[in-house]
């Protein structure tokens, strides 16, 4: 992934922070055809340090647990907050003219060797842990117990594990630290005007001093 050094991102526990706050992934494989690209939940485990193992499933009719290149890393992909950014914002419009537009986000790419695993107990757990987390908010959460014993484990010989422990890990947060201060304070007020969840989360991203 081409960096910028001021939009790199090297702490680990902010991308981590970003992993578990948005697993979905898109899961980047190389197989016999090429290029793969699946999406999927990924549940980060911290062990082990110092960047973590990720862990989920796929339907077995999925062909890529049985057609992955187990030589090549793959390439987990988490993305974040992004949006459009105008240069009607920037104070430097006024000045200068000399503008363009861009778009902000950030990302998480986390690279590994995949691993397949096909044992029920571990993938009953792993089922159990990602419903845990997505049902945590709900007032009633859904639980794996709540539904029937032969319908669960006939679900489980229909899925597959993917683990994938984390050998590098990148991040990239392009909130506008190339842009002088007058340009972030329109870029914050633009996206807080806009309104919508996701620019209303970059906002507060643009805020923070990194």
């Amino acid at each position: 992934m081409y960096t910028p050094r001021h939009f790199d991102e090297p702490r680990v526990e902010v991308l981590h922070d970003l992993i578990r706050r948005q697993p979905l992934a898109t899961l980047v494989t190389v197989g016999s055809a090429g290029l793969d690209a699946n999406h999927i939940p990924l549940l980060l485990s911290p062990d082990p340090a110092p960047f973590g193992t990720l862990r989920g499933h796929v339907s077995r009719s999925n062909t890529v647990w049985r057609e992955f290149d187990p030589e090549v890393e793959a390439l987990a992909v988490f993305t974040g907050p992004e949006g459009y950014i105008t240069p009607s914002w920037y104070a430097t419009k006024r000045e200068t003219g000399q503008v363009v537009p861009t778009w902000n986000y950030v990302v998480v790419h986390a690279h590994g060797r995949l691993r397949v695993i096909e044992d029920t107990e571990w993938l009953r757990a792993h089922v159990g842990e990602l419903t845990r987390q997505q049902e945590a908010g709900s007032p009633e959460p859904w639980k794996v117990e709540d539904a029937p014993e032969d319908y669960t484990t006939r679900l489980l010989g229909g899925i597959v594990g993917l683990e994938i422990p984390i050998s590098r890990i990148e991040g990239k947060w392009k909130v506008s630290q190339n842009q002088p201060e007058a340009n972030r304070r329109g870029v914050i007020a633009g996206l807080e005007e806009r309104g919508d969840p996701q620019s209303l989360a970059m906002a507060r991203l643009v805020r923070e001093p990194r």
